[in-house]
């Protein structure tokens, strides 16, 4: 067991797949940035100084009282948007450069399918018999 799990990580993929997770966390704090310091001010100023972070609906009074952060997950869906944005851009990307350096197949012709084996064996089996033997 101990040596199935240990071909299963040296495989390829599982590697991939640590950098790309490695890499998600490092871009994550780029967009947090992003959102936080540049999109925010920019709603903000179209919005008359509107900050989504401070808003929030409180249910109850006194210390007991329950808040809902609405502006938090306002800021996380725009972050969510921008992540969703550039993976979609990347794959896009990833895949018109695959589709370049893959041969494109030769299309089927339509029309009378493809001979059997049977078939082709049995015509190899007549240009035999009728050529002369030597």
């Amino acid at each position: 067991m101990l040596k199935e799990f240990r071909d299963f990580i040296a495989r390829g993929n599982v590697m991939d797949m640590a950098v790309g997770i490695i890499m998600g966390a490092a871009f994550t704090a780029i967009v947090t940035s992003l959102v936080d310091d540049l999109v925010n001010p920019l709603i903000g100023l179209f919005t008359g100084g509107v900050d989504f972070s401070s808003h929030m609906i409180r249910v109850g009074e006194g210390e007991h009282a329950a808040s809902f952060m609405y502006g938090n997950f306002i800021n996380a869906v725009i972050k969510f948007v921008i992540v969703a944005w550039v993976v979609f851009l990347l794959v896009k990307g990833v895949n018109r450069i695959k589709d370049a350096a893959m041969p494109q197949e030769e299309p089927k012709v339509e029309g009378e399918p493809a001979p059997s084996s049977e078939a082709l064996l049995a015509e190899i089996r007549d240009i035999l018999k009728d050529r002369p033997q030597a």
